[in-house]
């Protein structure tokens, strides 16, 4: 069965979406720890990251680099955090979390309650700095 993530890809969801190629998407978190939460994804639809192939793990990554540097430059922060947990929606994915705090990173505090506006801001502001 087909996740939420597979049907943001296929477009059947809209999402704030980020930037992508073709292996890959990043899209905007609408229940995001903080402002400029991204979550990046592979396409292919899989489980459990660590099912990825070296490649395909090395080009996620190096996808994740890309839109990491464009969050640092459009959201003030000290630090874009990563997580990966796997345990919410089965379809490999990373957080890219913009951190002032090691506080930003946690997953069990109250997520924001966001706009489609805002978040409509904050995706533009990141894709003007890819």
């Amino acid at each position: 069965m087909a996740s939420i993530f597979s049907k943001i890809i296929a477009g059947e969801i809209p999402c704030h979406k980020i930037y992508e190629d073709e292996n890959h998407l990043a899209f905007l978190d609408v229940m995001p720890l903080v402002r400029g939460h991204v979550l990046v994804v592979p396409k292919k639809e899989i489980d459990y990251i660590f099912d990825l192939s070296e490649e395909e793990m090395a080009n996620m990554w190096k996808f994740a680099l890309l839109v990491a540097k464009a969050i640092k430059k459009a959201i003030p922060c000290k630090r874009v955090g990563t997580a990966v947990i796997g345990l919410e929606v089965p379809h490999a994915h990373i957080h890219l979390v913009p951190m002032e705090t090691a506080n930003d990173l946690n997953f069990t505090r109250e997520k924001l309650k966001v706009s489609s506006d805002e978040l409509a801001q904050v995706s533009e502001l990141i894709r003007n700095c890819i």
